[in-house]
Order: structure tokens, then sequence, then C-alpha cells
């Protein structure tokens, strides 16, 4: 099955460009608002699922026993930009659990924010793995380990019990076995494991409103959900789209992006998960989508909307990112 096209890029009168993809609207009851493309094929997550991936750092004790509060738990959930008050951050998480940068396999990478990454430039000195934007999360299932009295040595193998234990409940917010089949590394050398898009939907549903599968969680849930909306410049960074949309819409979405165009997201009062996939992986197409998906059903999220108009390099208009006719169609029958 095809995927239709979700994105276009339009240059002049013609489609310059156009993304695929898969669109999943979901109801923590499992009713599906809608579902557009093959919303039942297995895709890799990546850092969309940060959010759920955390519980275990509340539900263990670890939180409280180290201290974390809202801080260190949005950037448990991050994709975070490298600045220097993240990387302070996931260097005192890991020092509280009686560790330090060696601890990390998570990898090094040059932080996204520009500044920070031309402060390392201009300073001689060469990232750490507290500048690769899953610190945090690493940061959180090593104090996990350390709390359980657990080895930090291979924590980040599929078979530790750290990520037996975020398998588990992944497990049971997705309603299905994660097995060998699913399983792949993600960046960040953690576990990923695939799931159907309209999976994913579902369990941010459960996730927000804490019913079904998440009652259990729903604690905890609630916890990490006050913590991004509470530090969303700890989530992601200044600029970007998880931190815009939780800082203006606090209580109202919960937002996540992962890699290789991947969005998920909650809409907590409506008791709604979305999750989308994009075919070739292109980030302006998830963040254009999920920020359109997201205003159809809070009015002023619209703001999060990108104008969609393209620029040359001497400030011309030359065109347009915009929705696709069938997705703008399909969100018609959709009641906001």
């Amino acid at each position: 099955m095809a995927n239709p096209v979700v994105v276009e890029v339009r240059r002049g009168a013609l489609t310059e460009s156009f993304h695929r993809g898969a669109v999943a609207i979901v109801r923590a009851s499992g009713e599906a608002v809608l579902e557009l493309g093959d919303t039942g094929r297995p895709v890799f997550p990546r850092s969309a699922i940060k959010p759920l991936q955390c519980l275990p750092l509340i539900e263990t004790g670890a939180a409280d026993r180290f201290g974390f509060g809202a801080a260190e738990i949005a950037l448990a959930c991050a994709s975070h930009a490298g600045s220097e008050q993240h990387v302070a951050l996931a260097a005192s998480m890991l020092a509280r659990a009686g560790l330090d940068v060696a601890a990390l396999a998570c990898g090094a990478h040059p932080p996204s924010e520009v500044s920070a990454d031309r402060e390392l430039y201009h300073a001689g000195r060469r990232p750490t793995a507290l500048h690769n934007n899953c610190s945090g999360k690493h940061a959180g299932m090593l104090a996990t380990a350390v709390h359980c009295g657990e080895a930090p040595d291979g924590y980040w193998q599929p078979e530790h019990p750290v990520q037996v234990r975020i398998r588990r409940t992944l497990e049971d917010l997705l309603g299905r076995e994660l097995g060998a089949s699913v399983l792949a590394v993600d960046g960040c050398s953690a576990p990923n494991w695939a799931v159907p898009v309209r999976d994913l939907a579902r369990a941010f549903a459960q996730f927000a409103v804490g019913e079904g599968a998440a009652a259990p969680h729903r604690v905890a849930a609630e916890r990490i959900m006050t913590a991004c909306w509470q530090a969303p410049d700890l989530v992601a960074g200044e600029g970007r789209l998880d931190t815009e949309a939780m800082r203006r819409l606090p209580e109202e979405v919960l937002m996540k992006t992962g890699a290789e165009g991947v969005y998920c997201a909650a809409v907590p009062k409506l008791g709604l998960g979305i999750a989308l996939k994009i075919d070739d992986g292109a980030k302006r197409a998830a963040e254009a989508l999920v920020a359109h998906l997201v205003a159809h059903f809070i009015p002023k999220a619209v703001s999060l909307v990108p104008s969609g108009v393209m620029r040359n390099w001497r400030g011309l208009t030359v065109g347009e990112i915009r929705p696709s006719a069938a997705l703008m169609t399909a969100l018609r029958s959709v009641a906001a």
C-alpha cells in the first residue's frame, strides 16, 4: 500500500516536491478518529517515545531518590540542543547517581544549537557525550540502574534490566509484544522497537489521560507531562517546535519529535493521540504536518503552523510548503 502525499512543495504553479506518509489520530479507547496511509506498518519511533521510555525512571523511585525535579525529568524526555544549560543538567543528573560522562554510551556529536557549537569550536574543545541530544535520557537510564542496584555497564543493551523494564512498559502501552524481529539500534545506541503508527497514537492518548493500558502508569505519566510543560526549553531548545508548542500550550498538548520524519503528540483534554511518519524522513514535512494536525483540534495552536512561504536568497517569494489536498479533505471529515 503506497502512502498518500501529505505535504507538498509548490514552486510557481507546479508541485516541485512532495512527501508521502501515514497519519493516525486515535482516542484512548482505541477508536480511530483519522487514519491516512498504511498506519499498520511498523515504523521506528526513534526519539518520539522518550516520554514513554521515561516512565521507569519515575516508577522505580529513582527520580525521587536522586532529587530529580521537573527540569531533570524534562531532560530525560529530551532531544536537546546541547546548550550549556542542557549539558550542565545532564552532568548533574549523572553526578547525583555517582557517575560521570564516562558512563554514557550515547556517543558524542556537536550541539545543534549554533551558539553552543561555536563556543566549543572557539574554545578548542570537542563535544562530549553530554552534548548528545539523548544524554538526558541516558542519564535517566543510568540513574535507574544505580537505584535498582544494577551494574551501569551495558545499560544500553536490550538484555540489560534497564532496557527490559522499558520494553515491558512499552508493551503495556502499545498493547503488543516487542520481539527481535522489530528490534534495531537507535542513533544513541539504545534499543528502538518498530511499531505501527496507529499503536503509537493510541499509546500517546492513553498515556495522556491515564486510561486503558496506561492506567497503572497514570501518576508517573502526569508527572512527566507536567515536567515537560514546566520546562519546555529543556525538552528541545529555543526556536524548536516541541519547546514552542509546550511553552504556548501547557496542559493542552504534549509533543515529541523523532528522527526520520516521526512525530507523536497528545491532546489530553480531548483524549487524543497523534502519530505520523513521513516516508522520506523529512523533518520539514513532519513539523508542518503535526502543526496542522494539532491546530485542527486546538485553534490557538495555529500560531505554531509555519507560514509555508518559501523565499529565495533575495527574499523573493518563490513557492510554499503546504498540506496536501488529500490531507485537508481527510481533516474536514473530522470534527475539531
